[in-house]
């Protein structure tokens, strides 16, 4: 590859980072929550090429060098491409084979008026970690949530707090989630190694949420009764609620603890929760094949029940319950619903592999550096960019990468792991998205629970607590080491 003698002026490496914010605010004026289908993909694209055209101009470099280097960038990320392939088919299995519904009919089943708020925030969190979604889990179940807090006399702003507390929880951990995959894959973490490492600052930080939710919930006088039966009955009329679904979810945490690669884990449960679809819920496979079985005695053909199989795995489906927002939170899109975020990831790679190629993330990082002179600050540096960057770029996607980008060898050179700089930026750019208005995430919740960001914000602790408590373990020093050949 082609070296360059001369590392960009800041001024000049900024100005690509400034173009793809300049796009991405128009992106986000035109399409609001729905700039992920193509405006992020594009303003990415015009930021690389604003990069290549300065590079080639002033600092002369060939395309060759660019070509090289997005080629290599790419070829890295191919295995996370295939692992948010088999999160499409490992989510559209699990919830059509009756896992995820048996969760939620148990889970709906805890909850009381005194313990509203820690309920609401535990089932958020169940659902999100076992679907990889906050935005279908608040735009789902959340909301049905608040409109039951509403009834209780609950506060709009407490219990939306509670909900996104808790769906930001399970998101965050769960991998299946694409923002978790995300940042895992662009600092070259294993997916699993980045979740366990998280839970030293997500865990301490969900308690302390769960607490604050508790000791608030207790002063609930309502006696009214919470009403879960819609959802109870909605799912058991539809699906074989069975305990015998979970054997699934158990022998995935088997697989997981055993270290088995994530691509793996996540094709061999998704093919076990076909098996269980294929006993359990036939008549459900019938239905997203297009078909109907004519009586409850009658025998699915094989085509059927293949077909049925084969578009849980690759397509969107869609379960009538008789109810609009539970047949929203059981429809997936399986592997094809995978494909935006494939895009904004190819995308991405491409703007930073040009950043990379040309220095001008050296440039960047280079100014960066000289305010760093301590794990603590490296950390801080880290978190205050990440917030930083979804206030300018209005997208947690986007942040995470850059995040990752900018910091990636100045952890190298350090000699800290790259688990450090995966959990970093999820303690920073994926959850602080939600409390910013113009955010995509901000707008999106906004809008579904009809509560206003900045209303919410103060009670999403969860969210608040996050990127103070990745400082905090920072400034201990709990499980934190330098790469041992360092």
């Amino acid at each position: 590859m082609q070296k360059i003698n001369k590392i960009p002026h800041p001024l000049i490496a900024i100005i690509p980072v400034v173009v793809l914010i300049g796009f991405l605010g128009v992106v986000i004026a035109l399409f609001g929550s729905d700039s992920l289908n193509g405006g992020s993909q594009i303003a990415l694209l015009m930021g690389m090429a604003v990069c290549v055209c300065l590079s080639m101009a002033v600092y002369r470099m060939s395309w060759k060098t660019f070509e090289q280097q997005i080629k290599k960038t790419l070829g890295e990320v191919s295995i996370t491409l295939l692992i948010l392939l088999c999160v499409g088919m490992l989510a559209g299995s699990w919830m059509i084979s009756g896992i995820v519904p048996t969760l939620i009919y148990y889970g709906v089943q805890l909850m009381s008026p005194q313990l509203f708020l820690v309920s609401s925030c535990v089932i958020c969190a169940l659902v999100s970690l076992l679907s990889g979604s906050s935005w279908t889990t608040i735009a789902t179940i959340g909301v049905a949530l608040l409109g039951i807090g509403h009834a209780l006399g609950m506060s709009e702003a407490w219990t939306a707090g509670a909900i996104i507390s808790g769906a930001y929880f399970g998101d965050k951990m769960s991998p299946l989630s694409d923002t978790t995959i995300l940042a895992s894959s662009a600092t070259g973490t294993d997916l699993f190694v980045h979740i366990r490492y998280m839970m030293y600052t997500t865990v301490p930080t969900f308690l302390i949420t769960i607490v604050i939710f508790f000791v608030a919930g207790l002063g609930t006088d309502s006696a009214v009764e919470v009403q879960v039966g819609a959802y109870s009955e909605g799912l058991a009329n539809k699906f074989n609620i069975s305990l015998w679904t979970l054997l699934v979810p158990i022998l995935t945490g088997v697989l997981i603890a055993k270290r088995v690669p994530s691509l793996i884990v996540l094709f061999a449960s998704s093919v076990m929760a076909g098996i269980v679809a294929l006993i359990l819920q036939p008549h459900i496979l019938c239905e997203v094949a297009g078909a109907e079985m004519t009586s409850s005695a009658s025998m699915p053909t094989v085509s059927t029940l293949t077909r049925g199989l084969a578009v849980t795995y690759y397509g969107a489906t869609a379960v009538d319950t008789g109810d609009a927002s539970l047949n929203e939170l059981i429809s997936t899109n399986g592997m094809a619903g995978m494909l935006n975020t494939i895009w904004l990831i190819l995308c991405a790679m491409c703007f930073g592999a040009a950043m990379v190629a040309s220095r001008m993330i050296e440039s960047i990082t280079g100014v960066i550096l000289r305010w760093v002179r301590s794990r603590v600050s490296l950390v801080s540096s880290t978190v205050g960019t990440g917030i930083f960057l979804n206030i300018t770029t209005g997208d947690q996607f986007i942040s995470i990468v850059l995040n990752a980008d900018i910091y990636k060898e100045v952890y190298r050179e350090e000699g800290y792991e790259s688990r450090l700089l995966s959990r970093t930026t999820e303690d920073a750019a994926t959850v602080t998205s939600v409390l910013i208005p113009w955010n995509t995430c901000g707008m999106t919740q906004s809008t579904v629970l009809g509560v206003p960001t900045l209303t919410y914000l103060p009670y999403c602790f969860f969210n608040l607590i996050s990127p103070l408590m990745s400082v905090i373990v920072a400034a201990i020093g709990w499980k934190i080491t330098k790469r041992k050949n360092e």
